[in-house]
């Protein structure tokens, strides 16, 4: 092995993971494609460059993200510290100034002796590796020639090119004085019970699918609400082809009154067990984690813009208080089958020395990729070194908590962002919304500072 370690891709994740490597005195070959060649959702010859919104989210530690931030500026990220350099006004969120933000990333990277940029489309993965450590963090506008090389690399069906999600809520969020559990056609019937009786059967049941019955009324109420939301804009490159083998609901919808009832709304096999009948539509929540703290919407692929799905989601009875941890999406997002392929050091597990970081793990958002890019270059330091080491961070934490989500089996995987609900509980149950988030916070910190 050649006395470098190599990195492909330097967007946040393969900057941050530069420079944690260098930090540690290890030389650092960085590749970027830019400015010989662009993505087409890139533009600019910066390093780190932020192609959507300036913001990193909110700074509240009573917020994922702005924990995770935290986390990290007590492991000494360049990229949060650079953020917090450059940052405009914002209120509570931590937005940047995104040209001066790219630009002092790039300044750092490029004034590091370690660290040799090359400006070079990298195609062949397997090649370089022979040589070295490797980390790819391209991110989810990954070239097509280097998409095939990790698609020869990793074998058939392990990479995905179109990111079709839907929403996902939290367990505790979900009404169950409306809701039910039961599989389609196997949901128990017992008629005869009273409604406590039924409602502690519920609680201590704790199967696949959450269903929500609806009525004509709340149907048609949400139905008319669904046709008429608000989509976000795709990118010209994104319109070819991003609804080919997965519409999304709101153009499911329109089809006409009745077609989401005979899709992924029908109530075929279900009584609802308030009423012993059966239900004029049903949503189907399907377990997401393996702790069943999270559920997301079955076939509810959407477009819509976030605000817009979190009201007319809302709309759907048991919902009305949902916590989405996640919206759904439908964009053009290069992202392996980490679950199947990587452990909790992004490391893939039929591979010696190759590692993935950013949002081609799975991870969504900048600050998310940051994380995978500090957690990835420490492991490969640890291997470079033959330590026999691992660095895994504890599930409590965000970083870690992330690191365990994209890791853990998971046959219905999707790309997801930090959120508390992916942590695992308290010992103590506590109601208070903010008062559990901050509890947790301080918790993950004080993980982090051991």
């Amino acid at each position: 092995m050649d006395k470098y370690i190599t990195i492909i891709g330097a967007g946040l994740a393969g900057c941050e993971a530069a420079y944690q490597i260098a930090k540690r005195g290890i030389k650092v070959k960085l590749y970027e494609m830019k400015p010989i060649k662009f993505s087409p959702a890139h533009s600019n010859e910066n390093l780190a460059e932020i192609v959507c919104s300036n913001s990193f989210k909110s700074n509240l530690l009573t917020n994922a993200c702005g924990l995770l931030k935290e986390e990290l500026r007590n492991l000494d990220s360049l990229l949060i510290r650079i953020a917090d350099k450059t940052a405009v006004p914002a209120g509570q969120a931590l937005a940047v100034d995104r040209e001066k933000f790219s630009e002092e990333v790039t300044n750092t990277i490029k004034s590091n002796p370690l660290i040799e940029i090359i400006n070079e489309e990298v195609t062949d993965i397997e090649s370089i590796a022979k040589r070295s450590i490797v980390i790819v963090a391209t991110g989810p506008l990954t070239s097509e020639k280097l998409s095939e090389s990790i698609s020869k690399l990793l074998g058939e069906n392990k990479l995905y090119f179109y990111d079709a999600a839907a929403p996902i809520v939290t367990k505790e969020s979900i009404d169950f004085n409306i809701a039910f559990y039961g599989d389609r056609y196997e949901q128990e019937k017992k008629k005869d019970e009273d409604v406590e009786t039924w409602k502690k059967r519920q609680r201590n049941n704790n199967p696949s699918y959450i269903n929500l019955p609806m009525n004509e009324e709340q149907y048609t109420k949400f139905y008319n609400n669904l046709i008429n939301a608000e989509v976000s804009t795709l990118h010209d490159f994104e319109k070819r082809e991003i609804f080919e083998g997965c519409m999304p609901i709101e153009i499911m919808a329109k089809r006409g009154i009745d077609t989401l009832r005979f899709g992924p709304l029908k109530p075929v096999g279900f009584d609802d067990p308030r009423t012993a009948k059966r239900p004029y539509a049903v949503v189907q929540l399907r377990q997401d984690d393996y702790e069943a703290t999270l559920y997301n919407l079955v076939g509810f692929q959407t477009n819509l813009k976030f605000g817009e799905q979190k009201r007319a989601f809302s709309m759907i009875p048991g919902l009305e208080n949902a916590e989405f941890v996640k919206y759904g999406v439908m964009h053009r997002n290069t992202y392996i089958n980490s679950p199947k392929l990587l452990d909790k050091t992004y490391k893939l597990k039929n591979f010696k020395n190759i590692y993935f970081a950013g949002q081609i793990t799975g991870v969504e958002g900048y600050v998310e990729s940051i994380s995978s890019g500090l957690v990835a270059a420490l492991n490969a330091v640890e291997e470079y070194n033959n330590t026999n080491k691992r660095i895994e961070f504890p599930k409590e934490t965000i970083i870690g908590a992330l690191a365990e989500y994209i890791s853990f089996p998971n046959e219905k995987f999707q790309p997801m962002n930090a959120n508390f609900g992916i942590l695992p509980e308290l010992d103590k149950k506590i109601k208070d919304k903010k008062l559990k988030y901050q509890k947790l916070a301080e918790r993950s910190i004080e993980k982090i500072k051991m």
